[in-house]
């Protein structure tokens, strides 16, 4: 019986290892210039322009609690190694990792379902041991509460309208 394997993108945050099942993500990007605007919550980095779409990026440090100790300005070298995972559920945005570290193919079989009661609205789907290091897959849907959700719509409202008025008439 030939066993089901799935290919998972692993990255950094901090010193946390974490995937997202290739299939639920869009593309991993570098990091672009950001537009940022006063007011926007801690989490939000800002925004991009992604071929006319306004695209919300969120910090992943903050956006998992691991900013639990002061946070220290990033040397330039950390800096340049970032990255943008694309996602595309449940809406359109893109997370800041520190690094994407590597695509591997697993077996669905070294999936260990996590509960959902035991993570933030199941946002962890299952845990990895990959080589001795233990690895969260992560559930994209599931990252943002649905009231967090609703206010990320809202911004991006907001910054495609900010977009659209930088617009050169044609």
């Amino acid at each position: 019986m030939e066993q089901e394997a799935t290919d998972i993108v692993i990255f950094r945050v901090r010193n946390v290892d974490c995937a997202f099942r290739r299939a639920e993500i869009r593309e991993v990007l570098p990091l672009p210039r950001l537009s940022r605007w006063p007011g926007l919550p801690a989490v939000v980095q800002g925004f991009f322009n992604l071929g006319g779409r306004a695209v919300p990026v969120l910090d992943a440090e903050l956006l998992f609690g691991l900013d639990d100790e002061i946070l220290e300005e990033r040397d330039a070298e950390a800096v340049i190694y970032q990255h943008l995972i694309l996602v595309d559920v449940p809406s359109t945005f893109a997370l800041l990792v520190d690094r994407v570290m590597d695509l591997a193919t697993v077996q669905t079989t070294q999936l260990m379902p996590v509960r959902d009661r035991h993570t933030l609205n199941g946002c962890v789907g299952a845990e990895l041991d990959l080589d001795g290091e233990l690895i969260h897959v992560l559930e994209p849907r599931h990252l943002l509460l649905a009231e967090e959700q609703a206010v990320m719509a809202d911004l991006t409202r907001q910054a495609e309208q900010r977009l659209k008025a930088w617009e050169a008439p044609a």
